[in-house]
């Protein structure tokens, strides 16, 4: 998907899942994201490949901190099983996981994108 590498420097870039990983991995496993174009950024992702993403973009491991999670306990050599770890550890079926992304869905509205 070529729309997503912009989508997660925007996310990146202007720190909207800061404090709200839950619904920011919430969002990208369960719903579909559009972004202003039209464009699909995700229609869903299984957890392997957001892990995948979560790696290649470098994403911050202090992150998992908001997920109730120390980096410390999360396989510290391979980012791909770190990431696939603490999503599997965060509580995505969780009533407060879907509280969460209904939060973060809206900051993605804000910011011109459509969640379904």
């Amino acid at each position: 998907m070529d729309a997503l590498n912009p989508f997660f420097e925007n996310i990146k870039k202007n720190a909207l899942a800061q404090g709200n990983l839950l619904g920011f991995l919430y969002v990208l496993i369960g719903r579909r994201i559009v972004n202003s174009k039209g464009e699909t950024v995700s229609a869903g992702m299984t957890w392997r490949e957001l892990s995948d993403w979560l790696k290649k973009v470098r994403w911050e491991p202090e992150g998992v901190r908001d997920l109730g999670l120390s980096p410390n306990e999360l396989p510290p050599r391979d980012r791909q099983r770190f990431w696939y770890a603490a999503i599997s550890r965060a509580g995505i079926d969780s009533p407060q996981a879907k509280e969460a992304g209904e939060n973060f869905a809206e900051i993605l509205r804000r910011h011109g994108y459509q969640v379904q």
